[in-house]
């Protein structure tokens, strides 16, 4: 993927919503019309060493609406939070951003704990987002030569469940990853952390993850989103 990684402008806050409003958050700073949406608490691997580990974690806009603004709270500092944006000009929604963004996110920290993050969006309506970037005859305008197939999976206590996310017939896979996340007001505590096991192996054209929750999960809602980044479609 031609693509690069925009730094997000980062604001902690430890917030009780649910699917409420984070008025902490700056995702819709200075835009007139702005629908907000919250993610989960996404886990960061967390380990010693390099190169570290990093999660990636897409979030969308309702439809007819693009990215126009992002945020994130942190667990903790030593979370680096970016996400990726594509080449063009100016930098704007509709050609930086899509209806979706995909947050990653990296433990820099010295010591090993759990720690998460929760990405939020700023959208605002696609109505004359986007533009043109002329270009010689010589060269190629940057594209979108990979596309990102998304599948989530509920985790149920005492259960292991499976989920794949494949390329269409036209296209092959190039890459996988998956990311645990939980809906809860607060950071989840290391013991719920720990209460997800998952497994992921990647096949000719798809990428499963086999998920377990223990009953330390309980009723909280935790789920498993798996991403597999497919070239050579149409």
């Amino acid at each position: 993927m031609t693509r690069v990684l925009a730094v997000v402008a980062l604001v902690c806050a430890v917030l009780a919503i649910g699917a409420g409003r984070a008025e902490a958050t700056q995702e819709c700073r200075g835009l007139m019309v702005c629908v907000r949406v919250v993610g989960p608490w996404v886990v960061v691997p967390a380990r010693a060493g390099a190169p570290r580990p990093r999660v990636e974690f897409q979030l969308s806009c309702p439809r007819r609406y693009l990215v126009g603004g992002l945020d994130a709270e942190l667990s903790d500092p030593a979370i680096d939070i970016s996400f990726l944006g594509k080449v063009g000009s100016p930098v704007a929604p509709g050609i930086t951003t899509s209806r979706t963004a995909v947050f990653v996110g990296t433990f820099v920290g010295a010591s090993r704990r759990s720690v998460t993050f929760r990405p939020h969006l700023g959208c605002v309506p696609a109505n004359g987002a986007g533009g043109r970037i002329p270009t010689a005859a010589t060269v190629f305008r940057p594209g979108q030569p990979a596309v990102r197939r998304i599948r989530t999976l509920r985790v149920v206590p005492g259960r292991t469940r499976f989920v794949a996310a494949g390329c269409a017939s036209a296209e092959r896979l190039v890459g996988g990853s998956h990311a645990v996340g939980f809906y809860t007001s607060r950071p989840p505590a290391a013991r719920l952390v720990a209460a997800v096991a998952t497994r992921q192996s990647l096949a000719r054209d798809h990428v499963t993850v086999g998920a377990r929750g223990a009953a330390a999960l309980g009723r909280v809602r935790a789920i498993v989103q798996v991403s597999a980044i497919c070239a050579g479609g149409k």
